[in-house]
């Protein structure tokens, strides 16, 4: 049997009734679009977070793509990020009309190196979104003390740390404005697509609700610039609210998963991953590093092993890309990572016999090489 690095299956037999009723509750509600189920969420994932508004989308690139609009960006500003991460993260920003322009990362922790942004910001710079990355935070006190020097909003994506922290705050309190998404991988999963932002400002929220509904605040009617057709679906959000109910638990389950490969993969030559000073780690993905990565997956395979790289090109390399000017060495940690870089199962439910067979797996290869 092949081993992934994500099943659901075994979550959805442990949860398989609560879905199922979730699915049920809005089938019978007689509201199949932006009804009870979408405000409930909204309304427990803001308190969650201790912020006033929740607005929930269709997808987390939707939310970066609203987050970005309703922070005041526009086309031809710039927008700095990274380019160790998914491409969405920067897909957003250009179908924002924006331009992105990347920062490196650091050695360490693959976290952004807030330390090049000042060098990054021009006259045409309008805000920063700090990508906290495979489950922990970016070290967010000097992002936003050059945002306020400079008058930039901080956007940030929380796509893969639902539930971290920074110096005790929960990813997604910190900046102007914060994007999720609950594709079914994420540490708080749908089961399809869906996306949220988070902000405590009321005129961001007002603009953001506008922005999911084509632009209007009542049917028919466009009462600002043109917006999206971006709603979170209904299922998917019973099934949210439900689930967030038992965020603490995925994250426990993460950790224990984290622990177990740090006991078994220790003295093996594998670079594991670290916590960031201040840093509360949710581990969405557990991702290590060799110098003969493609060797070490290509042997896992015939254990039955199949493993991810999370991820394989920096989006300032990919030829879609190619019109930004980025050329092979302007982001060299980034760029080297992606050559050394891959993830482990890494889900709540897995069970343990099958990470036990992951870990003896890469001791026998490594001990080989």
């Amino acid at each position: 049997m092949t081993t992934f690095v994500w099943d659901y299956l075994p979550e959805y037999h442990a949860e398989r009734e609560d879905i199922l009723e979730a699915v049920d509750t809005v089938f019978q509600s007689g509201q199949l679009v932006l009804g009870e189920s979408v405000s409930r969420f909204e309304r427990a994932f803001a308190d969650h977070h201790g912020l006033a508004h929740c607005v929930g989308v269709d997808n987390g690139t939707n939310a970066l793509v609203l987050g970005l609009e309703a922070l005041g960006v526009r086309p031809g500003d710039e927008v700095i990020t990274v380019s160790n991460t998914a491409a969405p993260t920067v897909l957003a920003i250009h179908a924002a009309g924006a331009v992105p322009v990347f920062v490196d990362v650091r050695e360490e922790d693959f976290l952004m190196r807030t330390d090049q942004l000042a060098a990054a910001v021009t006259e045409r710079t309008t805000a920063v979104v700090p990508v906290h990355l495979y489950g922990q935070c970016v070290d967010m006190e000097p992002v936003l003390a050059l945002a306020r020097e400079r008058g930039l909003k901080v956007l940030e994506d929380c796509a893969q740390a639902h539930g971290a922290r920074h110096h005790g705050r929960l990813a997604g309190t910190m900046g102007d404005a914060a994007a999720f998404s609950f594709y079914p991988t994420k540490v708080l999963g749908a089961y399809g697509d869906g996306g949220a932002v988070l902000t405590d400002d009321d005129a961001t929220a007002a603009a953001l609700r506008r922005l999911r509904y084509y632009g209007m605040e009542e049917r028919y009617y466009v009462v600002s610039t043109p917006g999206h057709n971006s709603r979170l679906d209904e299922v998917q959000a019973e099934i949210l609210r439900r689930k967030l109910r038992r965020l603490g638990a995925y994250i426990e389950g993460r950790r224990a998963v984290a622990r177990r490969y740090a006991e078994g993969l220790a003295g093996t030559g594998l670079v594991l991953p670290t916590n960031a000073v201040g840093n509360d780690h949710v581990h969405y993905v557990y991702v290590v590093r060799h110098p003969q990565r493609d060797t070490v997956i290509e042997r896992l395979r015939a254990y039955g092993i199949e493993l991810n790289i999370s991820y394989p090109w920096p989006v300032h390399t990919m030829t879609g890309f190619a019109h930004l000017g980025y050329r092979e060495g302007d982001l060299p940690v980034t760029e080297r990572l992606a050559k050394e870089i891959f993830s482990l199962p890494m889900y709540p439910s897995l069970p343990q016999h099958v990470q036990e067979k992951v870990i003896e797996a890469l001791r026998e290869v490594l001990a080989g090489l």
